[in-house]
């Protein structure tokens, strides 16, 4: 296998983008770029979003920590998080650091420019859009729904279907974020919240286009479980043909599956207590997935634990195992 060093995009948000860039970081021949969603509008980044008018830090935040090459020491100071009763209540440092320098040299784009020099960041951490928008989605029964929090922490009938998800307004991808996926080898659409942190990333104007122009090679990786309000009851073919929705069809080269065993016990329990169960493919997928023009690669993905959650080093072991199939 060649040496070479590899471009590899990342495209997600949330606790799925860090899952993902901490599987991949100690590999020193990737030369990482991660696009992170602005779309966030819950809890603490919520909060800064609105009193000052800036894009959501709490996304960035996590690449921030996955990517320094101090990453234990940034994640235990960015996820510090003050007692609600205190002046800053509510609010993760990190997030505070980051509207601080937001303010402090006059925009996001060269705040986040100089944490990421401050806290030794050793690949690129993108915003997928420099644009302030809010993300929406209409529902089966004719309703809409407006903001990422109320669309993630459902207080509809979590049980209607998503029909179309849209920014409101349409706002134009970083062209830091296209320049990263024309010199990428590799993109990798992480898992995470389908429509809340995949998905508004391929709704900026610019950057389904580049994905698709790119000579990259795509890989999907689907999620370990459903969440509820949004996927509920999906299996992997309906989080395929609901992304190629807003990615487009031939897109995808490869979807990673994961196929560790998740017990009964555990199942039940998030499903009580989350309203999620396990992703999988079924029998009855095998027949319309062989079909495909992608490959979907079934893999034990699971870190041994009382929690469902990726092993880093499973998911960079099956990424490692792709690029070797495509002789990188």
């Amino acid at each position: 296998m060649s040496k070479k060093q590899l471009h590899i995009t990342t495209i997600g948000g949330g606790s799925g983008s860090y899952s993902m860039l901490s599987s991949l970081r100690d590999e020193d021949r990737y030369n990482l770029s991660a696009i992170i969603s602005m779309s966030d509008s819950g809890g603490s980044t919520g909060v800064l979003r609105e009193e000052f008018q800036i894009l959501p830090p709490g996304d960035v935040r996590r690449g921030v920590m996955a990517l320094s090459k101090e990453h234990e020491l940034v994640k235990a100071l960015f996820d510090y998080r003050y007692e609600k009763d205190s002046s800053v209540g509510g609010h993760n440092l990190g997030n505070l650091l980051i509207t601080a320098m937001a303010d402090i040299t006059g925009s996001f784009d060269r705040g986040l420019k100089q944490i990421c020099k401050m806290f030794r960041v050793k690949w690129r951490v993108i915003p997928v859009t420099l644009e302030l928008s809010h993300l929406c989605v209409d529902l089966e029964d004719g309703t809409t729904v407006k903001g990422e929090n109320d669309i993630d922490v459902p207080k509809h009938d979590p049980n209607l279907r998503i029909t179309r998800a849209y920014l409101e307004p349409e706002v134009q991808t970083n062209p830091k974020a296209i320049r990263a996926i024309e010199k990428s080898d590799v993109v990798i659409i992480t898992f995470g919240d389908l429509y809340t942190s995949i998905i508004p990333n391929l709704l900026t104007k610019g950057l389904k286009k580049a994905i698709k122009n790119s000579k990259a090679k795509v890989i999907y990786m689907c999620n370990l479980m459903t969440k509820k309000g949004e996927t509920t009851n999906f299996g992997v073919v309906d989080f395929i043909d609901t992304l190629e929705e807003y990615l487009g069809k031939d897109v995808i080269d490869y979807v990673v599956v994961n196929s560790g065993y998740i017990s009964d016990k555990l199942a039940e329990k998030y499903k009580s207590v989350e309203g999620k169960s396990p992703v999988k493919v079924k029998d009855r997928d095998y027949p319309i997935l062989q079909r495909k023009p992608y490959r979907v690669i079934e893999r034990d993905l699971l870190h041994e634990s009382s929690f469902v959650r990726h092993s880093y080093d499973k998911v960079g072991k099956v990424i490692k195992e792709i690029l070797q199939m495509e002789g990188m």
